[in-house]
């Protein structure tokens, strides 16, 4: 039995509990005999763990079910005999409350950080927001000079780009992430089928420098000081892969 070749899409709809009996033996089967769909697991899963353990349950508002079903009510009216094919309001609610709990929940955790929070919390936590997201990044190119001049106006200082391709980490593109309620540039390389975001903060937007744990919720986490720039690198690459991209960059001319 053949379900997808997307690991992706296999292994969410596996550990979001969406195949049925046989399907889910077919997947674990795979899982069992392809180290791809295995490692794709453990970080859907961690992401999961992630998001339980970091964002706050938010309650739906008590008339959001009864504006879905009167919109969907008056969709059926107008529709007729077609509506039948589309999902039902219970599954359209669902996902309503799905995407606003995570919207809730990511700027909650960006802007709120707990008194124990860290800036390796937020980091992780963008880096996972970004593989959320459509797109992890808003500016694709591995030309370096297309993605430092994409920061101009952005932000204060565009970052030190530099090009890893040739070291088995191309650069994928950058993005705008925000620590500390300051938004910082965030190059995103990449190793195999990982993403690695690398986070150039400046250090006077952080107030206090916590030790650096070596990783959160399966991401592995490396950060070092180059003159008035804190770096932040994560990604669910080996430790060793990491430390290895760490090395690259800061030597690059």
């Amino acid at each position: 039995m053949t379900i997808s070749n997307d690991p992706s899409l296999i292994v969410h709809a596996y550990v979001d509990g969406e195949l049925d009996a046989v399907q889910s033996l077919e997947i674990e089967r795979q899982i069992a005999g392809d180290p791809t769909l295995a490692a794709e697991r453990a970080r859907v899963e961690a992401l999961r763990s992630a998001i339980r353990e970091r964002l706050p349950r938010e309650a739906a508002p008590p008339n959001l079910v009864r504006r879905i079903e009167a919109a969907i009510t008056s969709q059926s009216t107008r529709g007729g005999s077609h509506v039948s094919s589309r999902p039902s309001w219970r599954a359209l609610a669902a996902s309503v409350v799905l995407t606003a709990f995570l919207a809730s929940g990511s700027t909650w955790l960006l802007l709120n950080p707990g008194p124990t929070e860290t800036v390796a919390d937020i980091v992780v936590a963008n880096h996972l927001r970004a593989l959320m997201a459509t797109k992890p990044i808003d500016i694709a190119s591995s030309d370096s000079h297309t993605v430092k001049p994409w920061f101009n106006g952005r932000i204060p200082e565009a970052p030190r780009v530099v090009d890893l391709g040739q070291k088995g980490f191309p650069l994928v593109g950058g993005r705008i992430d925000v620590i500390g309620r300051v938004p910082v540039a965030t190059l995103v390389y990449q190793r195999r089928q990982h993403l690695i975001s690398l986070s150039a903060v400046p250090s006077g937007a952080l107030s206090s420098m916590a030790p650096v744990p070596r990783a959160i919720a399966g991401y592995n986490i490396l950060s070092w000081t180059d003159g008035d720039i804190i770096y932040w690198a994560v990604s669910d690459v080996a430790a060793g892969d990491l430390g290895t991209f760490v090395k690259d960059f800061r030597s690059a001319t």
